[in-house]
């Protein structure tokens, strides 16, 4: 009958060092991350008169913070340099191609929730702020380069918008993600003749977390 008591005892007590050592991991892990990542975009606009045009293949890079509110959900804020635009062939010409080059810097705000361990999906509202715009005639040729500053074809300086998709993340801080981005604010707002025009990308990404 002793025995037993000092193995019930036992058990309590491993029991109850295990729950408090999982109290103790669960905390730290639950502390605010840092991280890089980068990644491929494919941009292109939605509406107005554009029949589907091409999408501009280029690239997206910054850094990011997540900061966990419970144990399944996180807020997590990013800056990233996006490339964004459309690509577009000029019919009955000799395979003339145009690309509307807009990269902006990208502040997506997101809500994440972690569905099983490392896999996370993730919305939230995106505020972006236009830093090049360029006009590409013949893009590959290099000679037809116009910078849209201050001309009649000049595009918002700010745009709001939506971000979602899925990370996966590993233990040992690498993760990979897909996103879908959306401007709810019209490109050319203050231009005639182009109008409800709006960014649409698709990003796959790589980083590293901290």
């Amino acid at each position: 009958m002793k025995s037993l008591k000092i193995f019930a005892a036992t058990l309590l007590l491993t029991g109850t060092t295990a729950f408090a050592q999982e109290k103790v991991d669960n905390t730290l892990s639950r502390k605010p991350t840092f991280g890089v990542k980068g990644g491929v975009n494919f941009a292109t606009v939605t509406g107005g008169d554009f029949d589907s045009p091409d999408s501009r293949t280029s690239f997206h890079a910054g850094a990011l913070a997540e900061f966990p509110l419970a144990d399944i959900f996180s807020l997590q804020v990013e800056a990233l340099y996006s490339g964004q635009g459309y690509k577009a062939d000029f019919s009955g010409s000799d395979g003339d191609k145009a690309e509307f080059q807009l990269d902006y810097i990208n502040v997506p705000v997101l809500a994440k929730f972690y569905i099983v361990k490392g896999l996370s999906i993730e919305a939230g509202p995106q505020f972006s702020f236009l830093v090049h715009e360029e006009f590409d005639f013949n893009p590959n040729s290099g000679n037809g380069d116009i910078d849209l500053n201050n001309t009649d074809l000049d595009a918002e300086n700010f745009e709001f918008g939506v971000a979602g998709g899925l990370t996966f993340q590993t233990e040992f801080g690498l993760f990979a993600s897909g996103r879908y981005n959306y401007g709810f604010t019209e490109i050319f707002r203050k231009t005639e003749g182009l109008d409800d025009i709006h960014n649409s990308v698709f990003q796959i990404s790589v980083g590293y977390k901290f």
